[in-house]
């Protein structure tokens, strides 16, 4: 997403967007812990949804948040995977020559082929006993944290030509090629780039029912992957901003890259100093495996929702999903998991148009998702809510409230045109394909789900 914020605002609407929009989500982020603490279950938002609700609108409300979660889970995880599809093909071009020195350039086909093999891996790796599952993950994070402190101080220390404080902190890209040229409108398009990444963190819920001290533990999850990820982001940003100069070069799809920002940054940085860009692969290399224990934690929390809404019967073939091996390890919403999101990737080989559509249910669809538990906290339950040992106390419904609004104001905002003028090819599809969904849930909801659908087994048995 490197390329999106240069491209829309470049240096301020990164340096400055990023900070911004990390606050705002970090409100989701606490209202979401907050409700968390009272309800801790894999179930997560649709369990929050149906318990805040009641008996009368709880199923519907479930029903609604449940799938909107599920659904938005697995478009994240597709684009996860499909973006280190992305990388490991460009690490495979700069390592083969570049684009201008005759390096391999993949199809569409290989590329695919790439996100099946890492899907294929990652649900192999969730298929592990949880202990193992849990090494993994503390290895991920230590892998990030100490990745992002490396690269933040090499590849400003080894670029020849760095940018200035001056441009770091006020250049404002208007160059974007798209037919946009206001200021505000390009500023609001750039910080797609920290909402898309600043996501996912409701995974801490979903693995509740396998964390000790799960009302604690599992808000100080959603809180803390917040908050790191806002401080060691932005200070990642900055440092490899400092590494850019000429942001129409890194853009253009004539560079070694082939128009992959981020790759040529660090590939340029290596060869202008020591006639090679080795080093920049191996830092790219650095990237991918964080990639990689982002897609597997990705599917790790897919299983688990897609556990706990089959468990509870709204799901097709449930039984089949809800199904748990010795290691008490759901293996069949595993590699459920895997299969969806490679099927949501085969739209690539149709139309990258209903590709980026179905993607954009990585952010906005998810987001909707986590919005709806807070709407009816701060409205239904205002009153009835029993918080649990993590809570906001008096300031939980302003919190709430910011939540909700900043939900719907993104909702609002990723649904803009990116290109002028608009035709088929340029047309944001976003609304399409979270209206789309919408259209589905309801329908489904109305037609059938009403007659037999009755919230958590949990709920209806307390």
């Amino acid at each position: 997403m490197f390329s999106s914020g240069l491209t829309y605002g470049g240096p301020v609407t990164m340096v400055y967007g990023w900070p911004v929009v990390g606050m705002l989500t970090l409100a989701v982020g606490m209202s979401m812990a907050e409700i968390c603490s009272a309800y801790p279950t894999s179930g997560g938002l649709y369990f929050w949804s149906a318990r805040l609700c009641g008996k009368d609108w709880g199923p519907f409300a479930s029903w609604l948040t449940g799938w909107f979660n599920i659904v938005g889970q697995w478009a994240v995880t597709t684009s996860v995977d499909f973006s280190l599809a992305q990388l490991i093909q460009v690490i495979i071009l700069l390592s083969t020559g570049g684009k201008n020195g005759g390096g391999y350039e993949a199809s569409k086909y290989v590329v695919i082929a790439i996100h099946g093999g890492i899907l294929l891996l990652h649900a192999a790796l969730n298929s592990l006993p949880i202990s193992l599952l849990s090494f993994f993950g503390q290895l991920a994070a230590a892998w990030n944290l100490v990745g992002v402190v490396v690269l933040t101080i090499l590849i400003p220390l080894v670029a020849t030509e760095r940018a200035s404080a001056k441009f770091v902190f006020t250049h404002f890209n208007t160059d974007n090629g798209d037919g946009i040229n206001s200021k505000a409108y390009i500023f609001v398009l750039g910080l797609l780039m920290s909402q898309y990444t600043l996501t996912g963190y409701d995974a801490s819920a979903h693995m509740t029912e396998e964390t000790k001290n799960a009302d604690k533990n599992g808000p100080k999850g959603i809180i803390s992957a917040i908050g790191i990820s806002v401080i060691f982001g932005w200070f990642y940003i900055l440092g490899i901003t400092f590494a850019v100069t000429d942001i129409s070069y890194l853009l253009s799809e004539d560079n070694d890259a082939g128009g992959y920002a981020i790759a040529e940054i660090f590939y340029l940085a290596f060869k202008r100093r020591y006639g090679s860009g080795v080093g920049g692969i191996i830092c790219l290399g650095v990237v991918a495996v964080a990639i990689f224990f982002c897609g597997m934690s990705s599917v790790t929390s897919n299983s688990r929702m897609a556990y706990a809404f089959s468990r509870d019967g709204a799901m097709p073939l449930s039984t089949l999903w809800h199904k748990v091996n010795n290691q008490e390890v759901p293996i069949n919403a595993v590699w459920l998991s895997a299969v969806i999101s490679f099927c949501m990737a085969l739209t690539y080989l149709g139309s990258e148009v209903a590709f980026q559509a179905m993607v954009s249910i990585a952010t906005i669809g998810l987001y909707i998702a986590y919005a709806l538990p807070i709407f009816f906290r701060v409205t239904l339950a205002r009153k009835s809510f029993i918080p649990g040992p993590f809570n906001l106390g008096r300031y939980g419904v302003l919190v709430g409230w910011i939540s909700v609004l900043w939900v719907a104001t993104i909702s609002i905002l990723f649904s803009l045109p990116v290109t002028y003028p608009i035709t088929n090819e340029t047309l944001n599809y976003t609304p399409v394909a979270v209206g789309g969904l919408l259209i589905l849930t309801i329908s489904s909801w109305i037609l059938s789900a009403r007659h037999w659908f009755r919230g958590p087994v949990t709920n209806v048995e307390s």
